[in-house]
């Protein structure tokens, strides 16, 4: 998976190999499910939710990368779903806090860190949207559903030396991966790779509806 999937598509941060090389992706899908956990291809965890391709984890995660690095960063991550992507965060040093709107998604992903040695991420059940500010400022967010805008609470929650957010952004059927950094009370804006997520549900996203 690593080699094909990731460095063959251009993820070459080595911290971040390392981490997919760790953390093992079979345990954050769903027993007995369809599908290799490995392949190239994202794949359900229920209340119609997904884990993504390992390849897009991997590229929110590398253009997510605090510039002090990620031992002892901050990190929000909206959107837990399986627990794979704060795995990813964890074992590459963070302190993470990960924010899931459906609950049993949010137990069973906290079953799932526990088991695999992450019992130290803290997974909350609320709404993404709103962030979490008692664990900010947050070097780095990742946003692991897709909206129309970014959600103010989010861009307050970034730490203003350089804090950085990556979120898909865009309509329910397309969405541009893109990243925000802050510098004080500015944040730029950068627009990169189109891709489909599910939508981002929540006060500053879409409706349920």
């Amino acid at each position: 998976m690593v080699s094909e999937q990731l460095e063959a598509r251009g993820i070459g941060d080595p911290q971040v190999l390392a981490a997919f090389m760790a953390v093992e992706r079979h345990r954050f899908v769903a027993d007995g499910g369809e599908g290799d956990p490995y392949g190239d291809h994202a794949m359900p965890v229920g209340q119609g939710q997904t884990i993504s391709q390992p390849y897009v984890v991997a590229r929110m995660t590398e253009l997510a990368a605090p510039a002090s690095g990620w031992a002892g960063a901050r990190v929000l991550e909206v959107g837990t779903g399986s627990g794979y992507g704060a795995a990813i965060l964890a074992q590459l040093g963070a302190e993470v806090t990960t924010i899931e709107r459906h609950a049993p998604l949010a137990e069973l992903a906290r079953d799932r860190l526990q088991d695999a040695g992450y019992g130290r991420v803290n997974v909350i059940v609320g709404d993404g949207t709103e962030g979490w500010p008692a664990g900010g400022p947050y070097r780095s967010i990742l946003v692991t559903a897709g909206g129309p805008s970014v959600p103010p609470p989010l861009l307050e929650q970034l730490d203003s030396e350089g804090g950085r957010l990556v979120m898909p952004v865009g309509s329910r059927e397309h969405q541009v991966l893109t990243v925000v950094e802050r510098r004080g009370e500015a944040w730029t804006t950068s627009e990169l790779d189109p891709v489909v997520f599910v939508p981002l549900i929540g006060r500053h996203g879409v409706s349920e509806g």
